[in-house]
């Protein structure tokens, strides 16, 4: 495969940390500082854009800053998967700096600095993990990305948020941990961290059994991807801003998560590798599991940012089980839902803290007629729940066809029930919601209204947007083929 150099990939992720020390540079100017944010995330999805064109004729771009040890370099590589994932993680800032602007300023939320500073930071990792050519500069990223996010978990500094924070330190730190211990015995046997089409496992006489631990401690390295048991950090989280919600499911940390795991099953490993040792199947019925148990917790909380926090739990485990499937209509499937879930799970959150800001309500069980006064948030709502549960013409629909379709072609009936299980478990968790809201009268009269157009306008446009990817997929599955093509080809 032919690569190209350029400097494009360090310019991606450059331009949001420029961003962030603009935006400390003009705190004291709300106007100007969230200009910048705003200016920022639009040049870096430019950028990320710029790339589709030499990705989607079958080249890789590269960019190699130096070298720390022999086979261990610092160095970016843009590929069809990382693209994907650099393109969802861009093009989302732009609609959630938009609706912190909005957020923000109506709650007159302190610290809005440091909250816009810390978000630019975030992304600037996420885009570096995208774009990591190996797993050495993929942990610099992924743990910048851990410390850089936790002042926004924290952010309303209440003894209860601070210990959500050290919750989620706990557990990211640990993680890393693990991550590393991964890297260097890889390193160790095989004198590469790269990724490659074919994975780097096979062929170099590490033992089977320490193939099996190193995929162990390389999942609970994964544990931003929130599959049980190492999940309980993310609906604490939940105790951050909205935004900061929104944030952690659909652009940056979950979604860095399943990133991350999905190129150590697929570029490390490698699919011979994963078939032959039964770790794919393992792993497919771990996530499974999650899947259905984490849909069950779901339908317990009130607290509707908790409801779609255990969603995103069991949504984002659909990722790896396609992945884990090691087959074409598997593995699209898999990558498939890292786009539909982001545009879809950001949605929700969006409305969610739209209900908070225009009405004060964070419990489901207050917004029994919620929309009579919040029509087009909750229309906006109901658009991202039935992607949730697969409805045709939303993007959710997409991704669970290829799933359903590997279920089948590799004979594994229980994993096709977890699915069809999991939708009905995704109808039972979000349509009362919906029913409620329409359909059931208020205690009281309501006296609110729509939450401001800063908010209200992004909401609307990912809902809108969640459509479209269900109505014309083809963009996003020519960009998901030609990552597929290159792993079942090895090339």
């Amino acid at each position: 495969m032919e690569t190209i150099t350029s400097f494009s990939p360090g310019l991606a992720v450059l331009v949001s940390l420029l961003g962030a020390l603009m935006i400390l540079i003009s705190g004291r100017r709300p106007n100007i500082r969230e200009g910048f944010s705003l200016l920022a995330g639009i040049t870096k999805f430019g950028i990320v854009a710029s790339m589709i064109p030499v990705v989607m004729s079958g080249k890789l771009i590269e960019l190699r800053l130096w070298d720390v040890l022999p086979g261990l370099p610092i160095m970016f590589r843009v590929d069809a998967f990382g693209l994907l994932f650099g393109l969802i993680a861009s093009f989302l800032w732009i609609f959630t700096t938009l609706y912190s602007i909005g957020y923000m300023r109506t709650l007159k939320e302190h610290a809005q600095t440091r909250f816009f500073f810390c978000f630019a930071i975030a992304l600037s990792s996420a885009i570096g993990i995208a774009f990591s050519a190996n797993l050495f500069t993929l942990f610099i990223f992924f743990e910048i990305l851990t410390i850089s996010t936790y002042p926004l978990v924290v952010h309303i500094e209440t003894p209860e948020a601070m210990k959500a924070g050290r919750k989620y330190l706990l557990y990211l730190l640990t993680s890393g941990v693990f991550l590393l211990f991964s890297i260097i015995a890889v390193y160790h046997y095989t004198g590469t961290t790269d990724f490659a089409f074919g994975g780097i496992i096979a062929g170099n006489g590490i033992p089977a059994n320490m193939v099996i631990l190193l995929f162990v401690t390389f999942m609970i390295g994964s544990a931003k991807a929130a599959f049980m048991p190492f999940h309980s950090w993310l609906p604490s989280a939940m105790i951050a801003p909205t935004p900061v919600s929104a944030l952690l499911h659909a652009v940056a940390v979950v979604k860095a998560g399943v990133f991350v795991a999905t190129r150590i099953i697929l570029y490390i490993f490698g699919i011979d590798v994963m078939s032959e040792t039964g770790l794919a199947l393992a792993m497919a019925y771990v996530v499974a599991f999650t899947i259905i148990v984490a849909s069950l917790f779901a339908l317990t909380q009130d607290n509707l940012k908790k409801r779609l926090a255990y969603s995103t739990i069991s949504q984002l485990s659909y990722i790896i089980l396609g992945v884990a499937m090691l087959t074409p209509a598997g593995i699209t499937g898999g990558m498939m839902h890292i786009l539909n879930h982001a545009f879809m799970k950001i949605t929700l959150f969006f409305c969610a803290g739209a209900f908070i800001v225009a009405s004060g309500k964070e419990k489901i069980s207050e917004m029994n007629g919620i929309a009579k006064q919040m029509p087009f948030t909750m229309i906006a709502f109901t658009v991202g729940a039935l992607g949730m549960a697969g409805t045709p013409i939303t993007a959710g629909f997409i991704s669970k066809w290829y799933l359903l379709i590997a279920s089948v072609e590799i004979s594994q009936i229980p994993l096709l029930l977890v699915l069809l299980a999991s939708t009905l478990l995704n109808v039972a968790y979000f349509f009362p919601i919906i029913i409620n809201a329409f359909f059931k009268k208020p205690e009281r009269e309501l006296s609110y209204k729509e939450a401001p157009l800063f908010m209200l306008v992004p909401l609307l446009l990912t809902a809108l947007i969640s459509i479209i990817i269900g109505i014309m997929p083809d963009e996003p599955l020519a960009l998901v083929s030609i990552a597929v093509q290159n792993l079942i080809g090895g090339t």
